[in-house]
């Protein structure tokens, strides 16, 4: 399960910026995930309280959004929604296209307790 991998590359990341911060906890994590990063939200979720007890980041809400496939067509110039399976312009169903969005694994968002 490369998900128990990633997590904890996430936890890595999420404390750096805590002790950045000078945070002394981690209340919510935000992540966008594409449909072919290869990435399966649902064992991201469920490994994540593993790697995360005993750190600031224990009790922080993971929340796991989806983001849309998306491509330019490189014949028409269109930038339209796509498929897994089907990464084809929508407007001239041309499959000379580009991926420009789809395949990420980002941290979009983190939510600290910072102490006045």
């Amino acid at each position: 399960m490369h998900e128990l991998s990633l997590c904890q590359a996430l936890l890595d990341q999420v404390m750096q910026i805590a002790t950045e911060h000078g945070a002394t906890g981690v209340t919510r994590i935000v992540l966008n995930i594409g449909p072919l990063s290869g990435v399966e939200a649902m064992l991201l979720q469920h490994a994540y309280p593993l790697v995360a007890v005993g750190t600031c980041a224990e009790e922080a809400e993971l929340v796991i959004e989806s983001t849309p496939i998306r491509v330019i067509c490189q014949d028409c110039g269109a930038e339209t929604v796509a498929t897994p399976n089907r990464l084809s312009c929508s407007i001239c169903t041309s499959t000379h296209t580009r991926l420009i969005c789809g395949n990420e694994l980002l941290l979009a968002h983190l939510e600290l307790t910072v102490p006045n």
